[in-house]
């Protein structure tokens, strides 16, 4: 039987043919998906605009990181001056110091504040008795919702030099003359230790959501072999915790540098600013309140970069060796 040219043409793979058909065929296919799901995308439509609005419409405003802000322009205008910006940022006498606190508490919130909900969840699975154990959870829950104000407000009757409730039990045991809010060298041990204990009860949830997924006939098989509480600890929660670990790891890395501006900005004053001074904060005195938009656009799209950076090679790190990952 003779073929003719367009019946050929049309049976190759990559022709218009087929591709019409494909292309055919995936409208079909996403306008049933569209008839079947309405209401599942229409749940979904407030969240997709309210982050394009807030989230991806701002973008815009990145430019004004290379543009000499005008304000007669607004954000369209202004000369173009390249890496201006940021080379000022890197050639100010301020920037290692920025560098380091922010590191400095960032990294020690993130390290403290990853193990100890996870210790948290631990201890609180092990809690026998449901009534003791949903007081438990309740007692750690309640921190977080007090308001940040109201947390640094507790911070300096707690830790005032003069009046303060912990200085004057040090005193009793001789420990005086301690300025704990005003001394740079407790500024971040203060910061860190209040920031685990208003947030850890409250991470801690996704970790006991986790633990309560686990078979319970893994707990009994280990305790038919003997094993003791720490033991069990060691070989059944633990490694059901490790792939939530991971994953939450990862997304706490993608914003290393992003210090908590609120707290920190209350907790400042002149004696502690050598230790207190992060990017955020520079940030907002030098944008907001010294009007100069184009330099702190360029310091916050830095901060932005590094820590995309390190989300990338966290993420890239956890799939090579724990095989777990975002993407």
């Amino acid at each position: 039987m003779a073929v003719t040219l367009d019946e050929t043409a049309a049976n190759v793979p990559g022709s218009t043919p087929v591709r019409a058909m494909v292309r055919g065929r995936r409208r079909r296919t996403l306008s049933g998906h569209l008839r079947t799901r309405w209401q599942l995308w229409l749940m979904l439509a407030p969240a997709v605009v309210v982050t394009a609005v807030f989230s991806y419409v701002p973008m815009y405003g990145i430019q004004l990181a290379f543009r000499e802000f005008d304000f007669a322009a607004g954000l369209t205008g202004g000369k173009w001056v390249g890496f201006k910006y940021f080379q000022q940022f890197f050639d100010s006498p301020l920037f290692w110091d920025l560098i380091r606190n922010t590191v400095a508490i960032s990294l020690t919130t993130l390290m403290v504040g990853f193990i100890a909900p996870v210790l948290l969840a631990l201890t609180v699975n092990q809690i026998v008795g449901p009534r003791r154990k949903r007081f438990t959870q309740t007692a750690t829950y309640l921190p977080h919702f007090i308001s940040i104000v109201v947390v640094v407000g507790m911070l300096q009757v707690f830790l005032s030099p003069t009046s303060g409730v912990i200085p004057h039990f040090l005193g009793l045991f001789g420990v005086e003359g301690t300025n704990y809010l005003g001394d740079p060298g407790s500024f971040v041990s203060v910061y860190v230790i209040s920031e685990v204990w208003q947030h850890c009860g409250w991470n801690s949830i996704i970790y006991l959501a986790a633990l309560s997924s686990i078979d319970t006939q893994l707990y009994e098989a280990a305790r038919v072999d003997g094993a003791s509480r720490p033991q069990i600890i060691r070989h059944v929660d633990l490694p059901a915790l490790v792939p939530t670990m991971v994953v939450l790891f990862i997304l706490n890395m993608g914003g290393v540098l992003n210090a908590g501006f609120e707290k920190i900005f209350l907790m400042q004053n002149p004696m502690n600013l050598p230790a207190s001074e992060v990017i955020s904060t520079y940030v907002y005195k030098i944008g907001i309140l010294q009007s100069q938009f184009s330099y702190s656009t360029a310091i916050g799209l830095f901060n932005t970069v590094i820590n995309f950076a390190f989300l990338v090679l966290t993420n890239q790190l956890a799939k090579k060796f724990a095989n777990t990952s975002l993407w």
